[in-house]
């Protein structure tokens, strides 16, 4: 008697992020800025399409001479890439039963810059299984994980039900918010938080979201308003309540554009002006809105901080290459992918 030999299924994990370009030229600064103004600036401001171009180009003359003179080399790729393998690690040293009978590659993509994340889900479909996507924002809305939401529709269709998963709600899991917390204690300089040192306040950046359209109006589609004040209140009230606590206040610092309306108004500016009345001596800073380092965070918020005039300031970078966080974003991945396996069985039972 031959035993019958099981193929093993073949997952894709898809770690995808906005993407910024590595290489500081007009020449790739132009398509991102372009792809930007067509996926997300398009959903909140009707932009022309004879106009897209120029507001494009004008953008990316903007960022690559303002990043130029200052010296700024965007590191969120190479953070993302070393994020994908470092939660490939953490899978692959799994004891999960799941591996028994599913492979997993895992993959990075982007939605601004390439590989692109359509390029990879199309060629995702032909090569596997199941795909879980892991948008590499803590907060959904239509401008983060609604662009991924999107490109699956379109590349997988009605089989996007029994094929693909889409990690979300991050933000409630109170598990993210004890790495959190336990990673910003671990990097709060000792000269800050030293004896005598003086009131201590922190800004939690995070993108901002749109409450108002151009009319006044709520906006019409999904901005994660709601999302991003609790998981505020969340992160405040575990620091505060936590027995290593130095800070006497915590604000909010939503980073916003400026298209389509009324934004968020806790803004970085506003926290350290608040925090100037309230006679705080230092200022930490950690963008725990973010699950890597980019433009926004350690360029655009941080020269917020330094130019603040406190006492003494520290950038806390974000939660980037944490090996506890890529180990408890894998046991996230390894929960989706056992929930798609189900769902395959099901329907493969069905005939």
């Amino acid at each position: 008697m031959v035993d019958r030999v099981v193929r093993k299924k073949r997952y894709a994990v898809l770690i995808v992020t906005y993407g910024e370009v590595e290489k500081l030229t007009l020449r790739n600064l132009w398509p991102s800025s372009r792809r930007i103004l067509k996926v997300i600036t398009s959903q909140i401001v009707k932009v022309p399409k004879i106009l897209v171009y120029f507001i494009a180009d004008f953008r990316s003359t903007r960022h690559f001479i303002n990043w130029r003179l200052n010296g700024y080399r965007s590191r969120l790729l190479s953070i993302n890439r070393a994020q994908t393998k470092a939660v490939a690690h953490c899978l692959s040293e799994s004891c999960d039963p799941l591996f028994d009978v599913v492979d997993v590659a895992v993959i990075d993509a982007y939605y601004f810059v390439p590989p692109y994340l359509e390029t990879v889900l199309k060629e995702q479909q032909s090569q596997c299984d199941g795909v879980v996507l892991v948008p590499m924002i803590p907060v959904e809305s239509a401008f983060s994980c609604g662009v991924a939401c999107r490109m699956i529709a379109d590349e997988f269709s009605e089989n996007r039900y029994s094929r693909i998963r889409l990690l979300n709600k991050l933000w409630r899991d109170p598990d993210l918010h004890r790495i959190y917390v336990d990673y910003l204690f671990s990097r709060v300089d000792a000269g800050i938080k030293g004896e005598g040192a003086g009131k201590i306040g922190l800004v939690l950046v995070i993108h901002g979201t749109l409450v108002r359209d151009r009319a006044g109006n709520p906006p019409k589609v999904f901005t994660g308003l709601d999302e991003t004040g609790l998981f505020f209140d969340m992160m405040k009230n575990r620091i505060m309540a936590d027995s290593r606590n130095m800070f006497s206040d915590v604000r909010q610092g939503c980073m916003n554009h400026s298209a389509g309306g009324e934004w968020t108004s806790e803004t970085v500016q506003k926290a350290l002006a608040a925090f100037r009345d309230e006679g705080i001596d230092n200022v930490v800073m950690f963008p725990y809105g973010f699950f890597a380092d980019n433009s926004e965070t350690e360029y655009e918020a941080r020269k917020e901080l330094t130019r603040s005039g406190f006492a003494r300031v520290q950038y806390v970078p974000c939660i980037n290459e944490s090996q506890p966080f890529a180990c408890w974003l894998a046991r996230r991945i390894t929960s989706e992918m056992q929930t798609l396996n189900s769902i395959q069985q099901t329907f493969e039972s069905m005939g």
